[in-house]
């Protein structure tokens, strides 16, 4: 897999969420960006595990992805985080990922890899990124593909 490419793929895919009406359009990165401009999505560390299957077949990669709202009002935008964090809707980040793994037989994110799962959601807290503060949590996405040989 190439990594730089996959996690494009899941800042793409994220670009799906559809906020109420009202609020700013999610914002999304496959990196870790200077500054940004909330809400944002971008896609941070990563854990891979070489070798799952013999002869370079497969590789797992575990992507910690990362959720930012703006904070004018903490109720509001604690609001906003848990709607994009639901296991479902137009507004949940599961959702729209979930939707770049193609239709049955297809590979996932546009044929970069073989599957992805968004797994679960952690680190619900404040996160102070670039000298501003923002409500925020993490995603946990698996994606499995073809090891490089």
């Amino acid at each position: 897999m190439q990594i730089s490419a996959v996690r494009d793929a899941l800042a793409n895919a994220a670009r799906a969420v559809v906020l109420p009406d009202g609020l700013p359009r999610l914002t999304c990165s496959g990196y870790v960006p200077d500054s940004v401009i909330a809400p944002h999505f971008f896609v941070a560390e990563y854990e891979q595990d070489f070798d799952k299957a013999m002869g370079r077949g497969l590789d797992e990669l575990v992507f910690t992805t990362r959720v930012l709202v703006g904070r004018a009002d903490d109720k509001a935008a604690q609001q906003v985080l848990d709607l994009m964090l639901s296991g479902s809707g137009p507004a949940s980040l599961k959702q729209a990922i979930e939707l770049a793994r193609g239709a049955p037989g297809d590979f996932a994110l546009d044929g970069l890899a073989h599957d992805l799962h968004v797994q679960r959601v952690q680190g619900y807290r404040w996160y102070e990124h670039a000298s501003a503060t923002y409500v925020g949590a993490e995603l946990m996405i698996k994606v499995i593909g073809e090891g490089s040989s």
